[in-house]
């Protein structure tokens, strides 16, 4: 069984910053990507960012230049960091994580989702 935690979310004004965390835990052998989706109201999921196990990321153009994917393999954690917040990035930011739960099988995580409400 896996387990993700995220934490982070909130209301900012338009121009702010977050942070949003997602700690993976359970039967954890290794992990390979993990990535940030979100869902708007009335618009399918999206990618918003994702980090190979070797570092290597991939933003949305919509958020490119102002966010950052980083982890802590340590910790099996990932985090996104974005600035200059529009009220356009309002929506349920979701954690995805790829993962090998013992050898030989693999395995895709979410998370529960945390609201993210950029407004003034």
């Amino acid at each position: 069984q896996v387990q993700l935690v995220e934490s982070g979310g909130g209301l900012v004004q338009p121009g702010g910053s977050l942070r949003l965390s997602c700690a993976a835990s359970g039967s954890i052998f290794s992990i390979n990507a993990m990535g940030w989706y979100r869902q708007a109201p009335g618009k399918q999921r999206e990618l918003v960012a994702a980090i190979s196990s070797g570092g290597s990321t991939n933003y949305a153009d919509s958020v490119k230049g102002r966010s950052t994917i980083s982890r802590d393999n340590a910790k099996n954690t990932v985090y996104l960091e974005m600035n200059s917040l529009k009220p356009e990035d309002t929506a349920v930011y979701y954690c995805n994580v790829d993962l090998i739960p013992r050898v030989g099988v693999r395995k895709n995580s979410w998370g529960q989702g945390t609201q993210v409400t950029v407004s003034s």
